[in-house]
Formats: C-alpha cells, sequence, structure tokens
C-alpha cells in the first residue's frame, strides 16, 4: 500500500514521501497563486480551483484567503461560497454538497461529508458529517437547527442575487 493509499485510509502515513510531496508542492503554488489574486480575476480564481479540487460544481465562490493540503481530496457542489480564511484538511476526502455557505474562519477537518442546503456559521470547527437542511456551528460545529421554509425563501433569494449571470 502506498503512503497515499494509506493517508486518504485515514492510517497513519509517511507525509515525507515523494508522491505526496510532489501533491503538496502543486497545492500550495495553486492555492498561493488564488490568495494572491485580485478580485477583477474571478475567472482565473475559478480556473485555479477547477485545478486544485478534485471536483467542482457550478457557481462556487471562495474569498481568499484559503488553505487546503492536497486539494484534489476535496469534492465541491454546485452554489457553494466560503467565506474569509477557511481551510479545508483533505488528507482524506472531503465532500461539500450543493448549496452550502461556510462562514469566514471555518476548518473542516479530513473525511468530513457536508450535506446540501446547509450554513456552516463562521469560526466553526467540523470534524464530523453534517447532515442536509442545517445551520451548524461551534467548536466542534454542531447542528443548531434545521432549516425551515422561511429560511430557504431567505437564502433562495440571496443565492440569485450573489449568483446573477
Amino acid at each position: 500500500m502506498t503512503e497515499k493509499e494509506k493517508m486518504l485510509l485515514g492510517k497513519l502515513y509517511n507525509a515525507s514521501d515523494a508522491e505526496l510531496q510532489k501533491e503538496l508542492k502543486r497545492c500550495r503554488k495553486l492555492t498561493r497563486l488564488f490568495n494572491n489574486s485580485t478580485e477583477e480575476d474571478i475567472e482565473y480564481r475559478s480556473k485555479l480551483l477547477k485545478d486544485l479540487f478534485g471536483k467542482v460544481g457550478k457557481n462556487i465562490f471562495i474569498e481568499p484567503t484559503f488553505r487546503c493540503d492536497y486539494g484534489k481530496n476535496i469534492y465541491i457542489g454546485d452554489n457553494f461560497v466560503a467565506n474569509y480564511d477557511c481551510i479545508i484538511l483533505d488528507v482524506c476526502k472531503v465532500e461539500i454538497g450543493n448549496n452550502v455557505w461556510i462562514g469566514g474562519n471555518t476548518v473542516i477537518t479530513p473525511g468530513v461529508k457536508i450535506g446540501d442546503n446547509v450554513i456552516i456559521g463562521a469560526a466553526s470547527v467540523v470534524t464530523k458529517d453534517i447532515e442536509d437542511n442545517v445551520i451548524a456551528v461551534g467548536n466542534p460545529c454542531k447542528i443548531l437547527r434545521k432549516i425551515t421554509e422561511k429560511d430557504k425563501i431567505y437564502w433562495n433569494k440571496k443565492k440569485e442575487e450573489y449568483f446573477q449571470d
């Protein structure tokens, strides 16, 4: 079993492995380019994120600064927004559903799956899977409440304003 295979399975691995070091270097370069881009570079940022992540849906926006381990182990759905200083630790696969809003200064730990229609409050540390249709906050991040019909109407309006074509 390779060091990368061990890592992805959540087993003890040697991070100084040549393959992993090459992928780390690639990730550092792409995140540096992304974080040093300007607000006028929206298409460039989008291209960098597509190159960085394992899967990228449509209508994604991440506010710099952003950090991750490898990038390739991050799978993001449609209509995704992450505010300032988001960190996704992707030594294991991290899946982030559709219609997800991540508050500023949030950390998402390895192996986590975030469902559809989820809001993660600012400064949260997401250590466990988050189910669909909830607002979750805290350290460790816990479900605060289900998203109501009133919430859905409000956030759909915000999404339309945010992702105007």
